[in-house]
């Protein structure tokens, strides 16, 4: 045998081999799957693999529109992958119909919608859910929302969105869990987890992590706008929640609005190919932003059609709302702009993502009606709903006890919150009963009953410009009434409540669309005509409990040093009323710690727990000294630290006990407390752990967040906490982007929050 064909017959042995392996590594369920879908698309044409890649926003048809819709002839001719904006199983299975009978190709539809923080039973806004600090209530609240979703036949959400947002300013902060990676982390697996389940039963639905990535980071707080960070940044301090998601099995990636690096991420090949698919084994599909791919026209990226081919090529494979795809990748593949390999991949994940819901065995999964009357805003549901939006509240002042308030006597019930059902949902509850929420003034009548007498009284509306009022509170929400009173006819019928009353409860803040996209703002106080009617309150020397209703981090220098009592209730959802007055009266102790760092002014904004030192720190607990990293007017410290949150009990911590002062890599080393309840409420406690690395290759962090632990004690109860460290708990991305634990010295703490802590150190071998 010649030479030559000795080396063909071992490059194809070799081959052949190699293949059997990779094959071994294939589960028979996805051999299944790639044998149908293939054979599904070598009989596709071009334009119907296109048309998968195609998602726009149906609007929400009504009963018996399907078939007449303008939508209803490009489902026909094979242009729709799947449709947005429509809920209802009649509508659903009306459209489906069209898609799986009417067509050539009778591939099923994807169905989504912003299932944020739940659906007709909502639950906290996800920044108040992140307060929680339990990712088992977390997750059950994603799954109560998969199956309220799924049983309206929407078998995906564009949730959870995981952006790490440490500006105030920036309106979609109240979308997100906070500041830190790696709370934000925890919570991002838990949602993706509750949503998805194993993608089996029809009440599982797909994830769709958003915003990937860095949006949170957004300059100046605008929204939409540019982000500019080091890569080192990026790794260590925003993208752990987006690869936690990955990890956790999401389904789908939304692309965010930014830039990244000079590039928008739409069309940015090494966020969504390098890192994504690449460095991070992502095997779902990746979905535009609502109108991303036409929007980096205005970025200067080029035409629609260079736009579109940049966004294929990046790793993009579904197209919201923008048309660009389904306009101009024929032409730009005859223009050999974009190769059929590129269009064959986003295709293949589209159909894989129905294939694993199980559309193609039954299209009309989802589409079960009497799933949809027993299983959307249950009495069971609303429970859930109200017990959760209890946990996430957090109490951040409370002097002489005035909380829990007694059953009895007078309460006046005062503010544009007291009696408000639209307001109580927050920003995203696309699918909320705003007829049927419970209102602050409903709860507490359904907690009382007859044991106490309640006054009422508006006392201001949000804002004193009703033009700007208009702005803040009526774009999305056209319930919402102003009254026609002026600010000192509203005060003066506060005054004479408050004088009838023995406690005042001031139910003030934002209103739900304060937050949310396009929401940002300047100024993060309480809107002054509502701070006037509180400091109208106070001076008639009743007690005072501020309800503070927001979905962003606020400046409360003055509330903090003349308000006696603040509950922070974020927006709670259906049951708020009901929650708000659980705690209020003590039926539940509130628990819920910040996951965001409370400013004491807005020019203090970027404020975070995990920041670095410079050379010149300024001591801890100082303020001010010449030529040392502070500000001339206020000192460096928040108002209200990452982690904090008071309760109606007492907690003592011990000193540390380590288990070693050594880590030896591969081994562990644990870190306990005893945490005792000293007061006369049983409580809960989340209890923090932290980490600082001393010396490091690159500058660290004062302090990180690597554990916590929610613990439920009686009063007088006490109990052992104990901490497993790793070499895995010390690592971080060096310069080289390599993750890596360094040998050296670390300080441990632990504590209440990231500032009242207990210190230890050890060393790292």
């Amino acid at each position: 045998m010649k030479r030559a064909n000795i080396l063909v017959v071992f490059l194809t042995l070799f081959v052949l081999n190699g293949s059997a392996q990779t094959k071994k590594t294939v589960s028979a369920a996805d051999a299944k799957m790639n044998t149908f879908i293939s054979k599904l698309m070598a009989k596709m044409t071009v334009d119907e693999k296109i048309g998968q890649l195609n998602l726009p926003s149906s609007g929400d048809i009504t009963t018996g529109q399907a078939n007449s819709s303008d939508i209803s002839k490009k489902i026909r001719d094979g242009q729709v992958g799947g449709l947005f904006n429509i809920k209802g199983v009649d509508k659903i299975k009306a459209v489906q119909k069209i898609a799986v009978e009417n067509s050539r190709m009778k591939i099923p539809l994807l169905f989504g919608m912003d299932v944020i923080h739940g659906y007709n039973t909502v639950f906290p806004i996800p920044l108040g859910m992140s307060c929680v600090w339990d990712m088992a209530t977390v997750q059950k609240s994603a799954r109560v929302a998969a199956i309220e979703a799924s049983a309206s036949g929407i078998n995906w959400t564009f949730s959870p969105m995981v952006d790490i947002s440490r500006d105030p300013r920036w309106g979609r902060i109240s979308e997100g869990s906070g500041e830190d990676a790696y709370l934000g982390s925890q919570i991002a697996a838990a949602m993706v987890k509750g949503y998805q389940g194993k993608l089996q039963a029809n009440n599982e639905i797909l994830a769709c992590v958003k915003h990937y990535a860095l949006y949170g980071a957004a300059e100046a707080g605008r929204d939409y706008n540019t982000t500019d960070m080091s890569k080192v940044r990026m790794y260590n301090e925003y993208f752990p929640p987006y690869k936690a998601a990955v990890d956790a099995g999401a389904a789908s990636i939304m692309a965010s609005f930014n830039e990244v690096d000079g590039i928008p991420a739409t069309g940015s090949k090494w966020l969504m190919t390098d890192v994504l698919r690449h460095q991070w084994g992502f095997k779902g599909f990746v979905v535009t932003d609502y109108t991303g791919i036409p929007e980096m026209i205005a970025h200067g990226m080029g035409d629609l059609q260079t736009v579109s081919a940049l966004a294929l090529n990046a790793g993009i494979d579904m197209d919201m709302v923008g048309e660009g795809f389904l306009g101009t990748l024929k032409k730009s593949l005859a223009e050999k702009k974009v190769g059929m390999a590129q269009i064959d991949r986003a295709c293949r994940l589209v159909l894989q993502a129905k294939y694993k819901l199980g559309l193609f065995a039954d299209p009309y999964k989802f589409c079960n009606a009497e799933r949809a009357e027993k299983e959307v805003f249950s009495p069971a549901n609303r429970q859930v709903a109200r017990e959760i939006a209890t946990e996430s509240f957090v109490l951040l002042k409370n002097n002489n006890n005035i909380l829990p308030l007694k059953k009895s006597g007078t309460i006046g019930l005062i503010g544009p919150l007291a009696d408000n059902t639209a307001n109580m949902y927050g920003t995203w509850s696309v699918a909320a009963l705003f007829d049927k929420s419970v209102t602050v003034l409903q709860g507490l009548k359904n907690v009382l009953g007859d044991k106490a007498k309640i006054l009422t009284a508006r006392g201001a509306n949000f804002l004193a410009d009703s033009a700007m009022e208009q702005r803040y509170v009526n774009i999305h929400n056209p319930t919402y009434k102003r009254d026609p009173r002026t600010e000192a006819e509203m005060i003066k019928e506060a005054l004479d409540v408050a004088k009838k009353s023995d406690v005042i409860v001031a139910t003030i803040g934002e209103g739900s669309e304060f937050t949310g996209e396009s929401s940002s703002v300047t100024d993060i106080q309480i809107p002054e005509t509502q701070k006037n009617l509180l400091k109208a309150l106070a001076k008639t020397g009743k007690p005072v409990v501020l309800v503070l209703f927001t979905g962003r981090p606020l400046a409360l220098n003055w509330e903090q040093q003349n308000i006696p009592a603040i509950l922070n209730v974020w927006f709670p959802g259906s049951e708020a009323g009901n929650a708000i007055a659980d705690v209020l009266f003590g039926d539940v102790n509130p628990s819920g710690k910040l996951s965001a760092t409370f400013p004491q002014n807005v020019g203090q904004v970027p404020l975070y727990y995990a920041h670095k030192n410079t050379g010149r720190p300024l001591a801890e607990g100082k303020w001010f000294e010449k030529f040392r990293s502070n500000y001339l007017d206020v000192s460096n410290d928040p108002l209200y630290p990452f982690g904090f949150g008071l309760s109606y009990t007492t907690f003592n911590y011990s000193d540390i006990k380590l288990s070693s002062n050594t880590l030896t890599k591969g081994q562990t080393i644990t870190a306990s407390v005893t945490l005792s309840n000293t007061g006369k409420y049983d409580g809960k406690e989340v209890v923090q752990l932290y980490i600082q690395d001393l010396v490091g290759s690159i500058t660290r962090p004062v302090k990180e967040l690597k554990g916590f632990q929610k613990i439920n004690l009686k009063a007088g109860e006490s109990k052992i906490i104990t901490f497993n460290i790793s070499e895995n708990d010390l690592k971080f991305y060096n310069a080289d982007l390599k993750f890596v634990a360094e040998p050296g010295d670390f300080k441990v703490f632990v504590g209440t929050n990231s500032r009242d802590v207990k210190e230890s150190s050890f060393t790292l071998k």
